[in-house]
């Protein structure tokens, strides 16, 4: 991330806040009207990935928002006025860190809001370091561009995330710990079933490379014996150079790799080139950083994405 646009974001959150405070103002109040209507703790979520699980150990006991639309990319995506109305309104703030969101400290940092139980989901994971260049690792003040945000592409980390959100619900809410300790047991053993699938699939194949649009999928090439490689590194929205270009065909040639992935929320452009010129196929492989319309209707959540990201990861290296 460049220093311009830092600059820039941090000038654009300042004159946000200070809207914010007329936005909101009696928030609290109207926080603890609408409880005492609903009876549902107010949570905030910082994309889909943290509003899924955040969903999942909830139930019935929250009301979760999630603050990147539908069909948005969030690695870049900024809060509004009204986004941080809404965590002055709110009694649980989830995020998943470890760079992902380049915005949260600046934000809960100028909160009103002395009563907020903030939890970073990623913590207590090991992370691993991605591949940005050497400028940007210099420019950050934090984590981001350093380390690989996209933590719970492993399942088992997945797990370690929703523990923590489930810590947060019962500080919380204490009186229905019960209820999220059994929310997180049951789908503790849906993430332990889920890490065996991919285990016992991937175990039995032999080739391992996989080629994608960016480096999203780190923590799952980790955990099973993968091996990716990237297009471009972290950055969604970058494009490669030539040369880069041309070193990623010819491994594909060499490796006789028969599909090229790109994400969801990203242009299957570049993988699109790279498949045309080697003969390859170009399918979608889903990072889960945010799901469409479409899908959210029908139902799809983590577990059946990642099945179908299995699926085709199977089809690809058989």
């Amino acid at each position: 991330m460049k220093k311009t646009f830092r600059y820039r974001f941090s000038t654009v959150v300042l004159f946000l806040l200070a809207i914010s405070m007329l936005v909101t103002g009696c928030g609290k109040e109207s926080s603890m009207e609408r409880k005492k209507a609903n009876g549902k703790v107010q949570v905030v979520a910082s994309f889909y990935m943290m509003y899924d699980l955040a969903k999942k150990i909830g139930g019935d006991q929250v009301e979760v928002k999630n603050l990147v639309p539908a069909g948005t990319e969030p690695h870049e995506w900024e809060p509004g006025a009204r986004d941080v109305a809404s965590l002055e309104d709110a009694d649980v703030f989830v995020y998943s860190g470890a760079g992902m969101e380049h915005w949260v400290s600046t934000v809960l940092a100028s909160l009103e809001n002395r009563n907020l139980v903030s939890v970073e989901a990623s913590e207590g994971i090991t992370l691993r370091l991605g591949h940005e260049e050497k400028e940007e690792h210099e420019e950050t003040d934090e984590d981001h561009g350093q380390y690989d945000p996209h933590v719970w592409l492993s399942p088992l980390n997945a797990k370690k995330e929703m523990e923590n959100i489930k810590d947060a619900f019962v500080k919380a809410d204490p009186n229905n710990q019960s209820y999220y300790e059994a929310n997180y047991t049951e789908y503790a053993a849906k993430f332990g079933q889920l890490d065996q699938e991919y285990r016992d699939t991937i175990s039995g194949l032999t080739n391992k490379n996989i080629v994608v649009a960016h480096e999203a999928f780190g923590y799952l090439c980790d955990a099973y014996g993968l091996k990716q490689v990237g297009i471009e590194g972290l950055s969604p929205d970058s494009e490669p150079d030539p040369a880069k270009m041309a070193e990623v065909i010819d491994f594909v040639r060499e490796n006789h790799v028969k599909v090229i992935f790109f994400e969801e929320l990203v242009s299957p452009k570049v993988a699109e080139t790279i498949a045309y010129e080697t003969g390859a196929s170009a399918e979608m492989l889903n990072p889960l950083e945010g799901l469409g319309d479409e899908e959210l209707a029908a139902g799809e959540d983590y577990f059946s994405v990642m099945e179908s990201n299995l699926e085709k990861l199977k089809a690809a290296l058989e």
